[in-house]
């Protein structure tokens, strides 16, 4: 049932424009699918979906196709830089404030990069809080993101 709900909402994503969790849940009901917005949560998670920014200004859900490390290094530097507003870390604690909506798409980002000196993200709707190891790995993590809101 997950892997045919999860085909499902790719396909979805892919013929429709969707913007909200809340649209991505309603699609999958219409589908025949019965959903909580905390399964759709986790869907958007393992499928490792962003919100990607349209020709309209707003932004949407999207697959990641496989790419290269360069073309991974370079759509994160562009959502860090379009969507991050500012960085800071207190104590073993990095505080990512976003524009409004963005918070997931640079959770899932951070995520993505696997670093092990993560051990546990959480977004809301225009924040990320990410907890590290130790307070010089919040540090070291903070310059790094701090880098990727540069021009």
């Amino acid at each position: 049932m997950k892997s045919k709900r999860q085909e499902a909402l790719l396909e979805i994503i892919r013929r429709e424009r969707i913007d909200t969790q809340e649209e991505l849940t309603n699609a999958l009901r219409e589908a025949g699918f019965s959903v909580t917005q905390a399964t759709v949560s986790r869907d958007i998670k393992e499928l490792r979906l962003i919100k990607t920014l349209g020709e309209d200004g707003r932004y949407h859900y999207a697959a990641v196709r496989s790419a290269s490390s360069e073309e991974v290094s370079t759509k994160l530097q562009t959502l860090f830089r379009d969507a991050v507003r500012t960085v800071d870390h207190a104590c073993n604690m990095v505080v990512v404030k976003c524009l409004s909506g963005t918070a997931g798409a640079v959770c899932a980002a951070v995520d993505s990069m696997e670093l092990p000196s993560v051990v546990g993200t959480l977004a809301g709707d225009d924040t990320v809080m990410i907890v590290a190891r130790t307070e010089p790995d919040a540090l070291r993590l903070s310059r790094t993101l701090k880098d990727l809101t540069l021009d």
